[in-house]
């Protein structure tokens, strides 16, 4: 079995239990959440999807969409836009799909692919959102790669993920347990790397962190200001 699959296989056994952790609604998570990650709040999911104008119409591409947790609310705001979803783990995929019916969100589309591998034309999408998932691709570089070749001159690239040298818990907690239960792949970076990463093939508006949390909103740059 690969890594792809042992991925697939671990986020499959843990979507019924995901959102209880990523929401750090209850008690015990939010006191577990403070000690592991340095925060008690989704408070970087709010402000980054903040980042995303109601008025918004353009296509829009979630990459990985998990379960729609975090995207629910704002999809609902933002109907005249063409979304797409996608997601290497079946389960979390299902998850959403049946989330978005639900709430009467039949045109989004939802389909099982691979982050370093999209099926979609160069530069499709107007605007690329990827919550919580560099931390979990095993090809982080052709990931990189794959979000700016489908994503229009002057689109919108937003997203957040776990980076280290932060919070030595956190850091400490990530290589002991996450890392053993593929639900991350190393390896990973720090702040000063993703600022590179990001400021080698975009123009960076906004970037943040909070806890071990990085979060940001950059801008593909057009062929005359490359």
């Amino acid at each position: 079995m690969d890594t792809k699959d042992q991925i697939n296989n671990s986020y499959n056994k843990l979507a019924d239990n995901y959102d209880t952790f990523l929401s750090v609604k209850k008690i015990w998570v939010k006191i577990a959440c403070n000690i592991i990650w340095g925060f008690r709040d989704t408070e970087y999911a709010e402000e980054l999807l903040s980042w995303l104008p109601d008025d918004f119409s353009g296509k829009l591409l979630d990459v990985p969409a998990g379960t729609a947790l975090f995207t629910l609310e704002k999809y609902r705001n933002i109907q005249n836009a063409a979304i797409t979803c996608l997601d290497y783990s079946r389960k979390m995929l299902e998850t959403a799909a049946q989330r978005f019916n639900q709430n009467g969100l039949h045109t989004i589309v939802c389909m099982r692919g691979d982050a370093g591998s999209l099926p979609f034309e160069n530069k499709t999408f107007d605007l690329i959102l990827s919550m919580n998932g560099f931390h979990v691709f095993p090809g982080k570089e052709k990931a990189f790669d794959e979000i700016y070749r489908v994503l229009k001159p002057g689109g919108t690239f937003m997203g957040c993920y776990y980076i280290k040298g932060e919070n030595k818990r956190t850091d400490w907690f990530v290589h002991n347990v996450y890392v053993p239960k593929k639900y991350f792949t190393p390896p990973f970076q720090n702040l000063d790397e993703v600022k590179n990463t990001l400021g080698a093939q975009y123009t960076i508006e906004t970037i943040k962190t909070l806890g071990s949390i990085v979060y940001f909103k950059c801008t593909k740059r057009t062929a005359m200001n490359t």
